[in-house]
């Protein structure tokens, strides 16, 4: 297993180091004004930015507690510890090593990492939900002068759909779980069994994640501080950008302008790989602000490196130390990870 990753790393990394030298004469790349882009950073605005996004942390904890409180009360601080390892080995390690934030409640919490596993599931509908939410709003008032302005409108539109569905989805789940988990598996069946079993399972530990909320007064704590939540991620993607104070396109933009920039580095991190999957998210969300707002390429890539810093990469500090005080090895964490959530329970 750990072979072929590494053999597959290796070529993701072959592939673009070919895409680059094949389109080497039609990259025109300034170093110099790369590097003064971030000579001439605005740090404070940086400062702001990591500050937002450690409030995250510790809201993600503060909402792991709502839904832990029909089994068992739990102090938010508590949890605060797994929030930080977990999103350090899924910077360090790629997006498969998210399995051990449940794992290390489980443990803190002395509860079967199957009813965390479930409680991850919902945790991740609520951010879904509510990233949805905020970007549909926010790009729906986007300036009329910015470029690709009905873009920006038709994404809100259609988000804002998204985020209907979900929640159509979550009630229908709710009610009737185990009867869609029976027609899923009836259907793809024929097809392939072993995928028929996954997609039953799937609609079976969601059915559950969705018991987390015992009360309408728990789904609405929970739904505020997501929405709270992914306001401060968006504020910080503002802060980042306006510390950028040569770059006219960035150090003016505006809160509702930011959303597709995020929805573009959402995507990106979604199929985080270890170290290259940092290159290809940077790549992302360059690109996204040279072609929405006209920022130079150089600005734009020394912005998105910022951002990965910023949104990704500051909390390895807090996760490190905290994983040293807690005697949690990531490495073999990660290892247990890709083994699957069953075994990295035990």
């Amino acid at each position: 297993m750990k072979s072929r990753k590494g053999i597959f790393v290796i070529a993701i990394f072959l592939i673009l180091a070919l895409i680059i030298f094949v389109n080497r004469g039609r990259i025109h790349f300034d170093w110099g004004i790369f590097l003064q882009q971030l000579r001439r950073i605005a740090w404070i605005h940086i400062a702001a930015a990591v500050a937002l996004i450690y409030s995250t942390y510790f809201l993600r904890a503060a909402r792991w507690s709502v839904f832990l409180s029909p089994t068992k009360k739990v102090s938010p601080f508590t949890l605060v510890g797994p929030q930080f390892i977990g999103f350090t080995a899924v910077a360090l390690f790629g997006r498969l090593a998210d399995v051990i934030r449940p794992a290390l409640v489980a443990k803190r919490v002395q509860l079967p990492v199957s009813s965390q596993i479930a409680v991850y599931t919902i945790e991740r509908m609520f951010d879904l939900g509510a990233a949805a939410i905020i970007f549909s709003s926010a790009l729906l008032f986007a300036p009329s002068d910015l470029p690709h302005h009905e873009i920006f409108i038709r994404t809100g539109l259609y988000s804002l759909a998204g985020t209907a569905l979900i929640a159509i989805f979550a009630v229908i789940i709710r009610v009737a779980g185990g009867v869609v988990a029976a027609t899923a598996h009836a259907m793809i069946h024929p097809l392939s069994k072993t995928f028929a079993d996954s997609v039953a399972d799937k609609i079976r530990s969601f059915r559950e994640g969705l018991n987390a909320i015992s009360s309408a007064q728990d789904f609405v704590i929970a739904a505020l501080v997501s929405l709270a939540m992914w306001g401060l991620i968006g504020f910080a993607y503002v802060q980042t950008l306006h510390a950028f104070v040569d770059t006219p396109q960035l150090a003016t933009i505006t809160f509702s302008s930011t959303m597709l920039l995020m929805g573009a580095s959402i995507g990106a991190s979604l199929l985080q790989f270890p170290i290259i999957g940092w290159f290809t998210q940077i790549a992302a969300t360059a690109a996204s602000m040279n072609a929405f707002y006209g920022a130079p390429i150089e600005a734009a890539t020394a912005c998105g490196a910022l951002l990965l810093f910023v949104t990704f990469l500051s909390i390895i500090p807090a996760g490190l130390l905290s994983a040293r005080l807690n005697h949690v090895s990531l490495k073999n964490a990660a290892i247990e990870a890709e083994s699957g959530p069953t075994e990295a329970a035990h």
